[in-house]
């Protein structure tokens, strides 16, 4: 029951109403609880490169960034954001007017959406979705209008987007649409056709756009391609990312966003508000860690595909159906197969049942249906730590031999 004050008047904004406690956090503390592998909450059991970490410590000695850095970001960090911006995708941006270093990306989904959304506007949203983004447009007085992925049923991606939905979806009220690209937590990666079409439809009806993109350098099949390097799109893109993903190092909460010197300034209206700066001596480091040479970036794909293999063959051996993803570090699952239907608690038995702790994806629904046999494993983590979950898993079909030849 919600708390109340004296006069009747519940203490939480009701635009926050039944927005409590995270899965992440439900199901992070039930791994504690019952000494579980945590393969629930997206975050990696080991630290990223030892130089990045090493040019914190510099910082931190040297006295860069213990006191309020710029606003904006140390010029440093955006100076290196835009450079990775030119290297990776061809996309051009000045690193003093179109560059905004935030606190991680959830951050910056936030500025954005309260900076571009006022009461009454509408915002499209892919879900499943990351689950901030609904509290995001809830605290901007937005109305969210989800367009739902479906798994696909025949080759190629794992999920699609149906296009017509989507033009459908679009009214007089909407404002922007808020995408993520490789998505969490489907792990598809959307096709070029798809983006074209997205692109024509925010073109057509003078759309905003804004996009997650925090794990663009997880793609294991096809590539990912940025929305604002489309015809029309870079004057009214709010492209999002950060190093949690890239580098390893989620703790640190280094996140930015590029666009035009219009729309930058208008989420750093926002954004000043927020935490106004953070992660002084980090910025620093992920500077350097943006110049890392491509064969790190190669080698940290790879990696997770062959971490991404390992896990989805030994959920298949357990008898889930397994929805491979083309990108990011989760993979979805089908727990039908297995004579279950409720994810959510399919998920608060699965530690005693084996000792794994997964999330169920219903949370990142509205329409809660679609997602209710539907759970996330996350695979960032030690080969060794999923060698072990897919073997705990096998117990689910009865058949451990099965899941550990998978492994």
């Amino acid at each position: 029951m919600a708390a109340m004050t004296s006069t009747g008047r519940p203490l939480l904004n009701r635009r926050l109403a039944g927005f409590g406690t995270t899965v992440f956090a439900e199901m992070s503390a039930l791994a504690v609880r019952t000494g579980s592998i945590n393969l629930g909450q997206g975050f990696p059991d080991t630290d990223g490169p030892e130089q990045v970490r090493e040019a914190a410590v510099r910082a931190l000695r040297e006295g860069r960034g213990n006191q309020y850095p710029p606003g904006p970001g140390v010029p440093e960090l955006r100076t290196a954001i835009a450079g990775h911006q030119r290297r990776f995708h061809g996309l051009e941006y000045d690193p003093d007017t179109e560059v905004l270093v935030t606190a991680g990306a959830t951050e910056a989904i936030a500025a954005a959406l309260l900076a571009l959304v006022e009461p009454g506007d509408e915002v499209i949203a892919l879900e499943p979705y990351y689950d901030s983004y609904a509290a995001c447009v809830a605290m901007a007085g937005g109305t969210r209008v989800p367009v739902t992925l479906r798994p696909s049923p025949g080759p190629g991606p794992a999920y699609r987007l149906d296009l017509d939905e989507l033009r459908d979806a679009v009214t007089g009220r909407t404002r922007l649409i808020l995408l993520n690209t490789p998505h969490n937590p489907t792990g598809t990666v959307l096709t070029r056709e798809e983006l074209t079409a997205i692109a024509e439809l925010a073109v057509e009806r003078d759309l905003l756009v804004v996009t997650d993109e925090v794990y663009e350098h997880l793609v294991f099949d096809g590539e990912h391609i940025p929305i604002a390097s489309l015809p029309g799109m870079r004057e009214r893109t709010v492209s999002i990312s950060s190093a949690g993903k890239t580098f390893s190092f989620t703790g640190w909460k280094v996140g930015w966003v590029t666009g035009t010197p219009e729309l930058v300034s208008a989420v750093r209206s926002a954004k000043q508000y927020l935490t106004y700066v953070s992660a002084g001596p980090f910025q620093y480091a992920v500077a350097e860690a943006l110049a890392l040479p491509d064969s790190y970036y190669t080698a940290l794909r790879e990696d997770l595909r062959a971490k991404r293999d390992l896990l989805a063959g030994g959920l298949e051996a357990a008898g889930f159906t397994v929805h491979r993803p083309a990108g990011t570090y989760f993979v979805t699952t089908d727990i039908r197969p297995l004579g279950e239907s409720d994810g959510v608690a399919f998920c608060r038995v699965l530690p005693e049942r084996c000792g794994v702790v997964a999330v169920p994806n219903a949370v990142f629904y509205d329409h809660a249906a679609e997602g209710a046999h539907f759970v996330r494993f996350a695979f960032c983590k030690r080969e060794e730590v999923l060698r072990e979950a897919v073997e705990r898993l096998g117990a689910l079909s009865g058949a451990p031999d099965r899941a550990r030849a998978a492994s």
